[in-house]
């Protein structure tokens, strides 16, 4: 995308940033500048902990806890943030400058309704009535494509699925139409057609409304979608910045070069062993949860002893759901889950104990998977308790043996606390507490999706150590057909409750595919500039913002065939 530039509405000059660690304070942002315009996006990408987020959180004027703006300059539209007074930043926080979180599970308040908290920045700053920042809101809804928008606002967020709630958030980030908008990976939870949507809409936002954006992202196919410019950063450093059709086409730094170069893993299919009892058997499963609708309509599939099946489909199309039916968290109103050929208790309650201890989950959000206020000695000792009835120093040992298997060192790690952990040593963590019951299945429920290109590939290459050592099955549930490809033995693909397609990864991957395979394939982002403008268009898509049309009508007949 280019866009003529205009007036600077945001200016950062050497601008150092400390963290407190060890009694002592460490910069963590060494002397970065940046220049934004109105209306222009900027791509900020770089590993986990290179300071993307802190950058984008400092352009509001505001320091995360445990850090503090050490020197440098943040002007904003003429206004110096660092020497502003508290209450002049809050005055622009919310109604100029908006943020988009990354989780929006984790940042909506639980006990309100999201139109009561969508409306509330434009209540608090006056700019519009109560009727009228709701029937804003539900229009931003519409923009977003939200289904229901007159709707969808009056329910808690709990009660909308992850992709439908982030949407919610950068409509919300809109209410005051800001100048500026801080979006922090707020696609990497959306499964790949959301995704469009999401980014299509916030493209069409961007450009409406003249906003600028800094859009902070580990996936550099994304980025080039959105970004007028892209920085890169490295251990709170930049190394270097140029527009993005340049930087796509010569980077000019190595570290730069090598980001481009991600994902290089990818393991041999591995084939189904003859004659052999599968460890996990879906058979025949509906279900619902209570007082609803009807989920899961006639799901099977087998998972065999040491390999990996791959369930994909976008949200909602139960994945998810068919994971809790497996474990028992939702019992099925037709089918069953065999183990090893056995019968399972529809639910966990009437599972005994080593049925309950063969299959483990693994979480999408180590963040809030891991609980902060326990050590991680604590985190992953607690199954090996439960289920190996382990205590005093042969428990330590199997912690230690845990550690060591997830490659994090035990000296270092045994007695730290969830906070002091990177996303991806919080992920590994969740490996181990996984492991420590010594499970033969494994579900892995989007254990890549929050984590940089770089960072999730070393989870992958470990997940696929662990397998070969330990002859673990693993259920993978994702969006990204990448992780696919890196990892799957075998493809399952869900829509809207029901097995679409199954089979050998290799072959789901060779033409002819089941229509909605397709609509998944083509809907992953290409690292051109021009990609999904392109796709929109191929689509008939006049209008960036009207992305919904753009993917299948689910009442499309050929969404109900079977593969060629």
């Amino acid at each position: 995308m280019t866009r003529k530039k205009k007036d600077v509405l945001l200016k950062i000059r050497d601008l150092w940033i400390e963290g407190y660690s060890e009694e002592t304070w460490v910069p963590i942002i060494k002397g970065v500048d940046l220049t934004l315009h109105r209306g222009e996006v900027m791509g900020l990408i770089g590993e986990s902990g290179a300071g993307k987020s802190t950058l984008g959180a400092a352009a509001m004027g505001y320091a995360r806890d445990g850090t503090r703006i050490a020197r440098g300059s943040i002007e904003f539209d003429g206004m110096e943030l660092t020497t502003a007074t508290e209450a002049e930043r809050r005055m622009l926080r919310g109604s100029r400058i908006a943020y988009v979180a990354q989780s929006a599970a984790a940042s909506f308040n639980p006990a309100h309704k999201i139109i009561d908290q969508h409306t509330e920045a434009p209540l608090q700053y006056r700019l519009k009535k109560r009727m009228e920042a709701q029937e804003d809101a539900i229009e931003l809804y519409r923009r977003l494509r939200l289904p229901n928008p007159e709707e969808i606002g009056f329910r808690y967020p709990h009660q909308v699925s992850g992709g439908q709630l982030q949407r919610a958030m950068t409509a919300m980030a809109m209410s005051c139409r800001p100048d500026l908008i801080i979006f922090d990976e707020p696609t990497t939870a959306l499964d790949v057609t959301t995704q469009i949507e999401v980014l299509a809409a916030i493209r069409d936002i961007v450009e409406q409304f003249d906003t600028a954006a800094l859009y902070i992202t580990h996936d550099l196919a994304v980025v080039a979608q959105m970004a007028d410019t892209i920085k890169v950063l490295l251990k709170g450093e930049e190394v270097e910045e140029a527009p993005t059709r340049e930087m796509l086409d010569n980077p000019q730094e190595d570290y730069t070069r090598s980001l481009w170069a991600v994902r290089s893993f990818r393991r041999p299919q591995k084939s189904r062993p003859e004659g052999a009892v599968p460890l996990i058997s879906v058979r025949n499963v509906d279900a619902a949860y209570p007082g609803g609708e009807q989920i899961l309509h006639d799901v099977s599939f087998d998972i065999h002893e040491g390999m990996t099946v791959a369930v994909v489909g976008e949200s909602g199309s139960g994945k998810s759901t068919t994971a809790r039916v497996i474990t028992g968290l939702l019992p099925p109103s037709r089918g069953e889950v065999l183990f090893r050929g056995e019968p399972l208790p529809p639910s966990y309650k009437g599972r005994t104990r080593d049925q309950l201890r063969q299959c483990q989950m693994i979480y999408q959000m180590a963040d809030t998977a891991l609980n902060p206020k326990l050590r991680i000695s604590e985190l992953i000792g607690r199954p090996a308790q439960f289920y190996g009835g382990l205590k005093g120093a042969a428990l330590k040992n199997r912690v230690d043996a845990l550690l060591d298997m997830i490659e994090l060192e035990p000296s270092q790690y045994y007695n730290r606390y969830p906070t002091e952990l990177s996303g991806g040593q919080k992920q590994r963590i969740g490996i181990a507490r996984a492991l420590a019951a010594e499970p033969a299945f494994i579900i892995c429920d989007e254990v890549t999706s929050a984590l940089d290109q770089l960072v999730a590939e070393g989870i992958l290459r470990l997940l696929d150590r662990l397998q070969k050592e330990l002859n673990l099955a693993y259920m993978f549930i994702t969006h990204d057909l990448a992780t696919v490809r890196a990892i799957a033995d075998e493809v399952v693909v869900m829509q809207h409750g029901k097995v679409v397609e199954q089979g050998p990864k290799d072959a789901m991957f060779t033409p002819p595919h089941h229509p909605y395979t397709d609509l998944l394939l083509s809907s992953v982002p290409e690292m051109d500039p021009d990609w999904l403008t392109t796709l929109l268009e191929e689509r008939g898509v006049d209008n960036v913002g009207d992305a919904a049309s753009a993917r299948m009508d689910p009442n499309d007949p050929r969404l109900t065939g079977a593969r060629a």
